[in-house]
């Protein structure tokens, strides 16, 4: 039940802060700059890139930072001509900003398509919603309802407006919101002694010390989001609705989840269409605090990174049966450890019934099954345990056709393409310390 995983057509959200353009060509270049306080400046500084035949693939607009009532423009270009470019900015610097500053000029190879590069590229796409953001379907439970539609949007709103080192803004619930969370939370509690696997149960405790998990109450956001990088270095961030599988994916590849922010209609608390804040917390977040579901999710979405489009619908799929309806063995019993189930009452009960089919995981088949999104599931895979489902993903996603390779760099929190010699010889001293401090400790047991 993520954005990553729902397949509606829909377009991009009107209240999007900009617009991006389907195909980059050429190379690309980004720049953000500022505006000196007068009329006209925008469009003088536009006019510019007009005037020289530099055409602008995505422009962003934000409020300074540094200087109230200013706001800072993020641009990337299509620029052929590199001199072209060095006029423009020294106009820019001249006579028009009040600061330049050039990110990256990327002279893209064909066989290396765009992905985000840092966790800060996340900005460039989070808005990129598929559907669900404040416009609902006919037939979503709220769309009759213009109160609860207006909420939807206060909620798009936050998420619209949030950029990667802000903190989440805190939401202050109803009494109606709290009372559909109190019902889910306390039929799916009674359920997960019993139906969970033991890393769900054994964070579930925590959460309630911790982050405000209780019938009465609707954690928040950044709380969660906290708790979570200081156990995994897993993040949440604000979504409006529901991102493409690229998209989404590629956040997991920077142990970013998009989490929505809202909560189901009230009229129909066991039920919704989309995600919510119910499946989010109770589904998603308990399992991105165990280190090895962490990681696992990780190289889920790091496999995505610059994959064929027919490989992101694979991936998409394995993610499907895993991090959403997945199970597991665990002292010779199946627990669930997939959001979908984990945050669903029936379907969780269901699961583990004799009624579905229950299939060993194996990446290369259950990539191409089928599934319903509207009904509980016919078949489930079942994992050996998470470093099984995690070595047989890292086999999976070897076999994506990419004519280059890739290192997800924590410390920087960026991703690196290895196509160098001298990052090769990086990646060989970061392994051979991370050797020694292994041989050493090791050595300790003797």
């Amino acid at each position: 039940m993520d954005a990553a995983i729902f397949k509606k057509n829909g377009e991009i959200a009107k209240q999007s802060m900009y617009i991006e353009e389907k195909s980059i060509k050429g190379d690309v270049i980004s720049v953000i700059f500022s505006l000196k306080e007068e009329i006209g400046a925008l469009a003088k500084a536009l006019r510019l890139f007009e005037e020289k035949g530099v055409n602008l693939t995505h422009i962003e607009s934000r409020p300074s930072r540094l200087k109230n009532g200013q706001y800072e423009f993020f641009i990337d270009l299509d620029c052929k001509s590199i001199s072209s470019l060095e006029e423009i900015l020294l106009t820019l610097r001249k006579d028009i900003s009040g600061t330049v500053h050039e990110l990256s000029r990327d002279k893209i190879k064909d066989t290396v398509p765009w992905f985000p590069r840092t966790i800060q590229d996340l900005d460039r796409f989070a808005n990129q919603i598929l559907s669900y953001g404040s416009e609902l379907d006919a037939d979503h439970p709220g769309f009759t309802d213009p109160v609860y539609r207006a909420r939807r949007k206060e909620f798009a709103d936050i998420a619209y407006n949030y950029r990667h080192g802000d903190d989440i803004p805190r939401v202050e619930y109803t009494e109606e919101e709290k009372n559909t969370w109190s019902i889910v939370f306390q039929e799916l509690k009674s359920l997960y002694p019993t139906h969970a696997c033991h890393e769900h149960n054994s964070v579930f405790p925590l959460l309630e010390q911790y982050c405000g998990y209780k019938k009465n109450n609707i954690p928040q956001l950044q709380d969660v989001s906290k708790f979570l990088q200081s156990c995994t270095g897993f993040r949440l961030r604000p979504v409006a609705g529901l991102l493409s599988s690229r998209d989404f994916l590629a956040g997991l590849a920077f142990r970013v989840f998009h989490s929505t922010q809202y909560i189901r209609h009230a009229s129909r608390p066991m039920y919704t269409p989309e995600p919510d804040v119910c499946h989010e917390l109770l589904g998603h977040v308990p399992l991105f605090a165990n280190p090895s579901f962490a990681q696992f999710s990780q190289e889920i979405g790091f496999a995505s990174l610059g994959a064929p489009d027919e490989y992101i619908e694979k991936l998409a799929t394995v993610y499907w049966f895993t991090v959403e309806f997945g199970l597991c063995k665990q002292n010779n019993e199946i627990k669930a450890f997939g959001a979908g189930l984990l945050s669903s009452f029936g379907e969780l009960q269901y699961c583990l019934t004799d009624e579905p089919e229950l299939r060993p995981f194996d990446p290369e088949m259950t990539a191409i099954q089928k599934y319903p999104i509207t009904s509980f599931q016919p078949v489930y895979f079942v994992a050996e345990s998470f470093e099984d489902a995690k070595e047989k993903v890292r086999k999976f996603a070897a076999g994506i056709p990419r004519p280059f390779s890739l290192r997800y760099n924590s410390y920087t929190q960026s991703v690196e393409v290895l196509d160098s010699i001298k990052q090769l010889n990086n990646l060989v001293d970061n392994i051979t310390g991370e050797m020694g401090i292994l041989y050493h400790a090791l050595k300790k047991f003797e």
